[in-house]
């Protein structure tokens, strides 16, 4: 296959330069019907690509035409089987992993760091998860990936499990030695399925960790939009046949995809699989070296530390995606959110995320010197403003107990349930979701009981004015929990 072409971006400019009577939808009617500040700032070319599946331009519930044909130069590139393309991002294409693979009462091996779309589908499925232990980094307080030893004893003591999800890389640029945990996986029949949301690009580049297709993994859901180029919203879903049937998992995604499926992030899906297979390693040389310096210039700052290969002890920490920045700030006195405040407020940066203890910064090649430079002069001018005086107290990492699942998590969500206040819920069974986004991890979920080291965490994440949500009650003083 020619990974020169893209055929359904070709296919849409034909057909914009047709310039057809539009008698259908959307209603703006190539932006003539558009708020016309909107359309100056979006720009016509844009809008008039803004279309639906009509014949010319083939249907993603059912390609037979360019969309099939740029699906198939993405299973090429990405090295599967086949690649669905999904316009609801890596959630739809998670969800539909599980769905597809488990069912009522199933077991699906998890690890207990997943996103909330991995524990939506589960509820959905009305499957079993089986919660493992992810390797826990104390020094940056943040959850790594699942040990080789880890996944070997859960199948063990659960042979009759149908499928073992896996996330790598982490959301923080770790992955575990993924080729080993899916040889263990498949010996006794059980597929992997890879929230590959954070790690589009890694197939691209010998000197980062192994893609999933090409650890051999069955599939993969995986962030186009992250670090690959495309728009946001659009992602794929990479199958390997084998022990996935790839035509269910076809009506699954289908199930769950709208039916007005945006051209834009289509054909944008298109291009950015056309720029990694033939412009990936170059490009990825210079977003490597681009976060290697900064990653050096960082670490002379006095009270920051960075994520890095020191951190790669186990086969859960096996690699890192140097082009993840986790700045440790703790040891400045800070919380992650109070720099990512004064980023913003006081530098004009935004970063990827903040948490208690630290920053996550991504560099791609659509960065500049320049904005390293400006990145690493505002983090030393933060660390000289609050490392100044006394030794400051950093800190302590604290990070929640794995709560006992005592019921399924569908269960739980459907049961009959109580309102009562955060702080007065200890050994009751929770009814919904509780999570920091981003990442999107619950500390608490549907069918576990509630510890109070777990309050203890949501309260000190509140009160660090991080994103805590999930609950029905948006300010989180009152919890669903089963009625008893």
């Amino acid at each position: 296959m020619n990974q020169n072409e893209t055929p359904l971006f070709d296919a849409l400019l034909r057909h914009v330069a047709r310039n057809p009577r539009q008698f259908h939808i959307p209603g703006h009617k190539k932006g003539r019907g558009m708020d016309s500040r909107f359309r100056a700032f979006v720009g016509d070319n844009a809008l008039a690509l803004d279309l639906i599946n009509i014949a010319p331009l083939d249907d993603l519930h059912h390609p037979t035409g360019a969309i099939k044909q740029a699906q198939e130069l993405a299973a090429e590139a990405f090295g599967a089987d086949y690649t669905f393309f999904s316009v609801q991002g890596t959630s739809t294409a998670i969800m539909t992993m599980v769905m597809a693979t488990v069912g009522p009462g199933d077991k699906i091996l998890v690890p207990r760091n997943v996103h909330k779309s991995v524990l939506t589908a589960i509820i959905l499925a009305d499957a079993t998860p089986v919660f493992l232990h992810p390797e826990v980094d104390r020094e940056f307080g943040i959850s790594h990936g699942l040990s080789v030893e880890t996944v070997s004893k859960a199948l063990e003591d659960h042979p009759d499990a149908r499928a073992l999800v896996v996330i790598n890389p982490t959301y923080f640029g770790i992955a575990a030695d993924l080729e080993r945990i899916v040889e263990v996986a498949h010996s006794v029949g059980v597929p992997v399925l890879v929230d590959e949301a954070h790690g589009v690009h890694i197939g691209f580049h010998p000197e980062l960790p192994l893609s999933a297709m090409q650890a051999g993994a069955d599939m993969a859901a995986t962030s186009v939009h992250k670090l690959g180029g495309s728009m946001t919203g659009s992602s794929v879903l990479n199958v390997r046949e084998g022990m996935i049937d790839p035509r269910h998992v076809q009506v699954v995604l289908s199930m769950l995809t709208t039916t007005s499926t945006s051209y834009l992030l289509l054909a944008s899906l298109d291009v950015a699989r056309k720029e990694l297979a033939i412009h990936g390693r170059e490009r990825l040389d210079y977003a490597i070296a681009l976060a290697n310096r900064a990653r050096r210039s960082i670490q002379a700052i006095p009270g920051l530390r960075c994520l890095d290969e020191r951190q790669l002890v186990s086969s859960a920490t096996y690699a890192l995606d140097p082009t993840k920045l986790t700045i440790s700030v703790r040891d400045l006195g800070l919380t992650g959110y109070d720099v990512e405040r004064i980023l913003r407020e006081e530098y004009n940066i935004e970063v990827e995320l903040s948490d208690l203890y630290n920053i996550l910064c991504i560099i791609s090649w659509g960065d500049t010197e320049e904005d390293i430079e400006a990145l690493v002069e505002a983090l030393e001018a933060i660390a000289s403003h609050y490392g100044q005086g006394a030794a400051r107290e950093h800190q302590p990492v604290t990070l929640p107990s794995m709560p006992e699942l005592k019921m399924t998590p569908r269960s739980a969500f459907y049961a009959p349930t109580e309102v009562v206040p955060l702080q007065k819920a200890v050994g009751r069974t929770m009814a919904e979701m509780v999570m920091v986004y981003p990442p999107g991890i619950p500390i608490l979920l549907p069918g576990e009981v509630i510890t109070q080291d777990n309050i203890d965490y949501i309260e000190a994440n509140l009160r660090a004015g991080l994103p805590v949500q999930g609950p029905d009650d948006p300010e989180i003083r009152m919890i669903k929990v089963v009625r008893e």
